[in-house]
């Protein structure tokens, strides 16, 4: 029964990572569970079971996706003290997660969540609820840099975190559309300068190179 088990996770975590790579690519709406079945050697029935639907399969994709992110920049990051150096390190694994990540096709989440936008259902409230608490934690980490002194009390801390993400968002499209190789370089510098430049001036950094 054990072993049965174990090998029915096995099988369930193949299908999933068949998944989300493929709908790394084609998005999440282009999940098919033919195409699957074809590249697992699987039959269709046998692709979907674990998961009872299509949408099923979509909903544990998507939240591997950003279980994967999770634990590619959040973790580490959390080794680090709250606030301005925990946010120092989740900026460089942020862009390191840009340039070498584990999807084919660029950032899934970021993906995703242009995919979704604007379609309302269990998905979007999904990639929305993962992105709201993504931010919730960028947010908290700005605001214990205020608390220690590290980031100006006046700077808005919701404006800091817009800057960070649309400073990823931009890297990612450049890194997947233009193939552009420095651009995960460049947000990297681009974040490091925003957090310094939000810090009270007798505690700013001479620039990085």
């Amino acid at each position: 029964m054990r072993k049965s088990a174990e090998e029915a996770q096995r099988t369930r975590d193949r299908i999933i990572g068949a998944a989300v790579t493929q709908a790394s690519g084609q998005g999440l709406t282009g999940l098919t569970i033919g195409s699957l079945a074809e590249a697992l050697d699987m039959s269709k029935a046998g692709v979907v079971g674990p998961f009872g639907s299509r949408a099923g399969l979509q909903r544990a994709a998507l939240t591997r996706a950003v279980e994967m992110f999770t634990q590619a920049v959040v973790v580490p990051a959390r080794a680090e003290d709250p606030g301005l150096p925990r946010l120092t390190a989740v900026v460089d694994a942020w862009c390191g997660y840009l340039a070498h990540g584990p999807f084919p096709h660029g950032c899934f989440v970021t993906a995703v969540s242009c995919e979704l936008d604007g379609q309302p259902g269990e998905l979007r409230d999904l990639i929305r609820d993962a992105v709201a608490r993504w931010r919730r934690f960028l947010r908290e980490e700005v605001t214990a840099a205020q608390a220690a002194g590290d980031i100006a009390a006046h700077r808005d801390a919701d404006d800091l975190v817009s800057i960070l993400a649309g400073i990823a968002m931009a890297a990612n499209q450049e890194i997947q559309l233009l193939g552009d190789g420095t651009a995960a370089a460049r947000a990297g510098r681009l974040m490091h300068a925003a957090l310094d430049a939000a810090r009270p001036a007798a505690r700013q950094a001479a620039p990085r190179g």
